[in-house]
C-alpha cells in the first residue's frame, strides 16, 4: 500500500516538475511578449499618417477598407478578417514539426529584419500603407528566421505568406470592368444556349422578346469573390493536397473557379428573369451571392479530389471496368 502511495507521489512530482516552465523558458516567452509590443507599437502608433483615417495606425487603415468606411471597393476585403486565424490554422497544422525543428540563430534572418524595417521606414516616408504591412509581414516571418533558423522559417513561409490576402489592394479595382464584361459575355452565350434568346450590350444583357434587361454592375464583376476563392483556395491546397506541385495547380485555379462561380450566378438570374419576369428575378438577384462560393467550393474541392487521386489505380480499375463490361 505504501509503495503504490509512493509511485503515486513519484508520478505527480514529476508532472508538476513538467509543467512548471524552466528559467530559459520563461525568458523566452518574455521576449516573445516584448518582440510582440514592439511591433504593435511600431506599426501602431509609428504608422503612416494616411489623411482619410485620421491615425498613424496601419492597423486602422487596413481594417478600415475590410470594413467599407473609406473607399470604393473596399468590402472586396471584407475577408481580411478571416486571414490572421488561417494562419494560425496552418502553424497549428504544423505545430510538431516546428517544436521538432532543430533551433539556432541564423544570420540570415537578421538580414531579412533589416531589409523589412528599411521597408516600413520607406513605406511610411511615402504613406504607402500597403509596402508597410508587407513590411510587417516580413518581420512576422524574418524573426523566427533569425532566432531559430532555417528549419523553422521553412515551415512558416506558407503561414506568413498567406497574411498577404489581409493587404487591400484596391489598384485591382481595374480589372472590375474586364471582369463584368466577360461575365456578361459568357452568361449570354449560356442563356443562348439554353434558348433564352438574349443579347450583349456592353456589360448588360438583354432579351431580345423584350422580357428583360439588367446590367452587371460593378458589385456583380466577381471582385470581391475573385479575391476571397484565392484566399480560399490557398489555405485548402495547403491542408487537402499531398505534395508542392498539387499546391500550386489548385492555388493557381482559384480565379477561374471564382470567374465560373460569378458567371453561373449571372446566368440563374437570366434564367429567373425569363421564367419569373425583372421585378421577383431581382429578389433572386439580392440573395444569390452564395451561388458564386457554392458552385467555386464545389469544383474546388472536386479538384482537390482529382488531383489527389492515384491515377494508376483509377485506371486499372477503369480498365478492368470496361474489359468486364466488354462483350464475350
Amino acid at each position: 500500500m505504501n509503495g503504490t502511495a509512493q509511485e503515486n507521489g513519484l508520478i505527480v512530482s514529476e508532472r508538476l516538475r513538467m509543467a512548471v516552465l524552466s528559467r530559459d523558458e520563461w525568458v523566452g516567452i518574455g521576449v516573445g511578449a516584448l518582440v510582440v509590443a514592439a511591433l504593435f507599437a511600431l506599426f501602431h502608433f509609428m504608422g503612416n499618417m494616411v489623411p482619410d483615417v485620421h491615425s498613424r495606425s496601419a492597423f486602422i487603415w487596413m481594417t478600415a477598407r475590410w470594413n467599407d468606411r473609406i473607399s470604393f471597393g473596399g468590402a472586396d476585403y471584407s475577408h481580411g478578417w478571416f486571414i490572421p486565424f488561417g494562419s494560425l490554422a496552418a502553424i497549428w497544422y504544423k505545430r510538431k514539426e516546428l517544436l521538432a525543428a532543430p533551433k539556432a540563430l541564423d544570420s540570415r534572418g537578421l538580414a531579412v529584419i533589416v531589409l523589412a524595417l528599411a521597408m516600413h521606414w520607406i513605406g511610411a516616408k511615402m504613406v504607402q500603407t500597403r509596402l508597410s504591412l508587407t513590411a510587417l509581414i516580413l518581420l512576422t516571418w524574418g524573426i523566427p528566421f533569425y532566432a531559430w533558423g532555417w528549419p523553422t522559417a521553412k515551415l512558416l513561409i506558407f503561414p506568413c505568406a498567406f497574411l498577404a490576402f489581409c493587404i487591400p489592394l484596391n489598384f485591382l479595382d481595374v480589372i472590375s470592368f474586364p471582369l463584368r464584361m466577360f461575365a456578361a459575355g459568357a452568361a449570354t452565350g449560356m442563356l443562348n444556349t439554353i434558348g433564352v434568346e438574349t443579347a450583349q450590350r456592353g456589360s448588360a444583357i438583354v432579351s431580345l422578346s423584350g422580357g428583360f434587361s439588367f446590367d452587371v454592375a460593378d458589385p456583380c464583376s466577381g471582385l470581391r469573390s475573385l479575391l476571397a476563392m484565392t484566399a480560399l483556395t490557398a489555405i485548402y491546397a495547403y491542408f487537402t493536397q499531398k505534395t508542392f506541385w498539387r499546391k500550386w495547380i489548385l492555388f493557381s485555379t482559384s480565379i477561374p473557379l471564382a470567374i465560373a462561380g460569378n458567371v453561373a450566378r449571372i446566368f440563374i438570374i437570366g434564367v429567373a428573369c425569363q421564367a419569373l419576369g425583372e421585378r421577383p428575378a431581382m429578389i433572386i438577384h439580392d440573395a444569390s451571392g452564395f451561388v458564386v462560393f457554392a458552385v467555386a467550393i464545389v469544383l474546388m474541392i472536386g479538384l482537390g479530389a482529382l488531383l489527389n487521386m492515384n491515377r494508376r489505380t483509377w485506371w486499372r480499375n477503369l480498365r478492368a471496368y470496361w474489359l468486364s463490361e466488354a462483350p464475350a
